[in-house]
């Protein structure tokens, strides 16, 4: 179960649509949620008064909107760079979950355009769920795992299951991408998907819990076939286990590679049409 979510919001709305359907799931149903504005730093005091006062506006029609009891919500309107104070108010709560918005900008326009996403998904080992801007949010009973062999490929696989078990005619799809170095694509959406070893595997714990599961065993880039899984199937929320490669000494240095696209995790959270829930796993 999750108790703690941080819900960062920047007034697009998208975050909150996202939270209520979550908390149509039991496994969300518990959790306190802290709901964020950042107000970044303005060049003069009216302006930053102007500011916090259109801050502390968004940051009530946040909370009105969420369909939560209210005494689970905490509210709190910061001053900052806002990369900066979502990382520390995730850590001061102890938080479980950052959802937050993401523009979707890839590689080095992330970086020049200063993305707040981008530098948290960076800067934080904490589970994420992003959501586009550009995406539609849909009420959530297809939920896709990537799978791999992985320590965070099985938390991953364990927390989608762990969720469409508690959603009422949900079904769980099971895909796993073999890379391949020619980049030829291959995707087996029939029965015989599950011959694939690490497809049989998942498949075996979904029978388990007796939840409904389609299999897809593909071939290729990784990042572009799991998008391209996640449209053809209408998907409602991808989940992808995301290593924090990081070591424990060099937590506060930022991992240019990463920043600038590199990994698979990040392929996906720029191109994945649906809402992408970054299962996180510590190194350290």
């Amino acid at each position: 179960m999750i108790n703690k979510i941080l819900l960062a919001v920047a007034g697009r709305g998208l975050c909150e649509q996202m939270l209520n359907m979550l908390m149509d799931i039991p496994y969300f149903q518990v959790a306190s949620v802290t709901v964020l504005h950042v107000v970044p730093p303005q060049p003069s005091a009216e302006g930053m008064s102007a500011k916090l006062e259109e801050g502390g506006k968004i940051l009530a029609e946040a909370v009105q909107s969420l369909k939560i009891d209210p005494k689970k919500v905490n509210p709190r309107l910061k001053q900052g760079d806002p990369k900066d104070i979502v990382c520390q108010v995730a850590d001061e709560e102890e938080s479980e979950l950052i959802i937050m918005g993401s523009r979707g900008l890839g590689k080095l326009q992330a970086i020049l355009e200063n993305s707040v996403s981008q530098y948290v998904f960076q800067l934080t080992s904490r589970p994420m769920l992003l959501v586009k801007d550009d995406i539609y949010v849909k009420k959530i009973r297809r939920v896709m795992v990537a799978l791999n062999s992985s320590e965070g490929g099985k938390s991953s696989l364990q927390l989608a299951i762990s969720l469409v078990n508690q959603i009422p005619g949900g079904q769980l799809i099971l895909s796993h991408v073999k890379k391949d170095p020619s980049g030829k694509s291959m995707q087996d959406y029939t029965a015989d998907a599950e011959k694939d070893p690490v497809v049989a595997e998942a498949a075996a714990e979904a029978k388990k819990m007796g939840i409904q599961y389609r299999c897809v065993a593909a071939s290729g880039k990784p990042g572009p076939e799991i998008c391209k899984i996640s449209q053809d199937l209408n998907v409602d929320l991808l989940i992808l286990g995301s290593p924090d490669r990081r070591p424990s000494s060099a937590k506060n240095l930022v991992d240019l590679d990463k920043l600038l696209g590199n990994s698979l995790s990040d392929y996906v959270r720029v191109y994945a049409n649906c809402p992408v829930l970054l299962a996180r796993q510590s190194s350290s």
